[in-house]
């Protein structure tokens, strides 16, 4: 069997179309990740999601974006809203307890619509200069604080059959620019990253799946860590991160070229797999070209990865939404 695509690739709307399906089936990308535009019953993102992964003919990961707060693709009134990461973190009289509780619930929703990997815990420190973007996504202002809350957020997550994904890569809190619109440039000493920055990725470094950052690091490279040779050894060795690499997405504007010259840059940076998440075809299928398929050393990650995917352990629901409510006091949002 030929390994699958090194790709991860949204889709256009609420059904998959019978162009989707075709390109899907001969791209054969390693997994999908679902947006709002993608969202409207349990029962319509359900079907989805089958309709996705009988497009590949395999269990394929599918991936969303349901940090809370701003970042989250599943709303009221079918699914529970949450609390921003850090003011969950500020208010939570047990924040490291609150956050397993917070993704063990997640997971719990995610699984009963055929999600099964979240793009968190955000490792990323926030810092009073980290751009708005990102900063009330983080889980904390130091490091032991986000080592704490994103260990438990990883673990809620495991347990309820859903894969975290650890971001951005290598450390995004520094980021004054959002890398949506722009590239972050940090010129911080390279020591006392590792101190920081870098320390909650180390402290996780067991975890099935990371994604990097569109942040550029002077101190070590010009490009942006997402297209670094040398960044990408950096999270490999020092970091010693040797799960499944993935890219932020690469539509965002922080990179620069096309659509598939920066897959193909992501790639021969070290990245295992790219992530474009727009869904549209043109450069659905130029992404395709260039990133090609999984190497063998990316085929045995992912498969690493997916074998840490696991049905749900039995929990009561609704007896940890009532303890979570009782850790977050007046700050309740469940």
């Amino acid at each position: 069997m030929m390994p699958a695509g090194a790709t991860i690739f949204g889709c256009e709307g609420l059904d998959l179309s019978p162009s989707e399906a075709a390109f899907f089936r001969a791209s054969d990308p390693w997994g999908f990740i679902l947006f709002s535009r993608n969202i409207e019953t349990p029962e319509q993102v359900a079907r989805l999601c089958s309709s996705l992964r009988e497009a590949v003919g395999r269990d394929a990961p599918i991936l969303i974006d349901q940090e809370g707060g701003r970042v989250q693709r599943l709303r009221a009134p079918h699914w529970r809203e949450w609390l921003p990461p850090l003011d969950q973190a500020r208010a939570a009289s047990d924040a490291r307890r609150s956050f397993w509780l917070r993704a063990r619930i997640q997971a719990h929703e995610l699984r009963a619509i055929g999600i099964d990997a979240n793009c968190a815990p955000t490792c990323d420190i926030a810092g009073p200069r980290t751009h708005p973007f990102l900063q009330n996504r983080c889980l904390g202002t130091d490091a032991a604080t986000v080592i704490a809350n994103a260990r438990a957020t990883a673990e809620g997550f495991l347990a309820g059959g859903v894969l975290p994904i650890l971001k951005h890569m290598p450390g995004h809190g520094r980021a004054e620019a959002d890398s949506h619109l722009d590239l972050p440039v940090v010129g911080a000493d390279p020591a006392d990253l590792a101190q920081t920055d870098f320390a909650p990725f180390r402290a996780l470094r067991d975890l099935p799946l990371g994604m990097t950052a569109h942040i550029r690091f002077t101190a070590f490279d010009q490009a942006p860590a997402t297209q670094s040779r040398k960044m990408i050894a950096l999270i490999r060795e020092q970091i010693g991160f040797d799960g499944l690499l993935m890219t932020d997405d690469i539509g965002m504007e922080a990179l620069s070229g096309s659509k598939g010259a920066r897959a193909a840059a992501s790639i021969a940076a070290g990245c295992d797999v790219v992530l474009y998440c727009k869904g549209d075809m043109g450069p659905m299928e130029e992404v395709a070209e260039a990133a090609g398929q999984l190497t063998p050393e990316a085929a045995a990650r992912a498969d690493a990865a997916l074998a840490r995917r696991h049905a749900p352990d039995p929990v009561d629901i609704a007896a940890l939404e009532a303890e979570l409510v009782a850790l977050l006091g007046d700050g309740a949002d469940v």
